[in-house]
């Protein structure tokens, strides 16, 4: 039998005002998921939103009802959770796939790495960047796909890699900061894409780092 005091008072808690803490607690719990890849990037977008703009508990509860109670993380101020492969310390092995999610903070993939076929950088309110200048490639062709909601990204290009830039800026940029020359012949092939909104993807062509990486 369903004890109708606890329904009401159950109810209203739900209807209760939310603070600015209880919703950066909920994006922090949302943003740990991604990193463990329990949610997509895009799931990941949805529900930020709609979780900074909730009012009451009743609209956060179904932001992170089907998540483990383990994904949380106190405090509002946390970094945000990557993958293994995002956390770049000394050199990674081969992924399928790598992210970077930078939410009001930042992320970084650089030094040497070895980088897989596919590359997800998120950045909002925040900033990512992802260094290819001690990378190793061992695939054909890299896909990067970067999303920038007021917020950037940045690729950081070495000048023997052959970029494609295919994003979309609305509101914002996504640029490269000069046309790479390079053919592609037998060179790695790089293609960025994605969107930024009000915010900005930068691809730059830069000389790589004078320590090379070692076959």
């Amino acid at each position: 039998m369903v004890d109708d005091d606890s329904t009401e008072r159950r109810g209203a808690e739900l209807e209760m005002r939310a603070s600015d803490t209880d919703r950066e607690r909920t994006a922090d719990r949302l943003r740990t998921a991604a990193g463990h890849g329990r949610i997509t990037l895009d799931e990941l977008e949805e529900r930020l939103e709609a979780a900074y703009a909730a009012k009451t508990y009743g609209e956060l509860a179904p932001l992170t009802s089907d998540l483990p109670v383990e994904d949380a993380r106190p405090g509002p101020s946390s970094p945000a959770a990557v993958p293994s492969s995002a956390l770049v310390v000394g050199e990674q092995q081969p992924h399928d796939r790598a992210t970077a999610v930078a939410i009001m903070s930042g992320s970084n993939l650089g030094g040497r790495w070895v980088v897989p076929r596919r590359v997800r950088a998120l950045a909002f309110w925040g900033g990512s960047v992802i260094d290819l200048r001690e990378a190793r490639f061992e695939n054909r062709v890299t896909v990067i796909t970067a999303v920038a909601i007021m917020g950037g990204v940045q690729v950081l290009a070495p000048e023997d890699v052959h970029v494609r830039v295919t994003g979309v800026g609305i509101m914002g940029g996504f640029a490269e900061s000069r046309s790479n020359e390079v053919g592609p012949g037998s060179a790695p092939v790089v293609q960025v894409r994605g969107l930024a909104f009000w915010g900005g993807v930068l691809v730059k062509h830069l000389k790589r780092k004078q320590k090379e990486i070692e076959p």
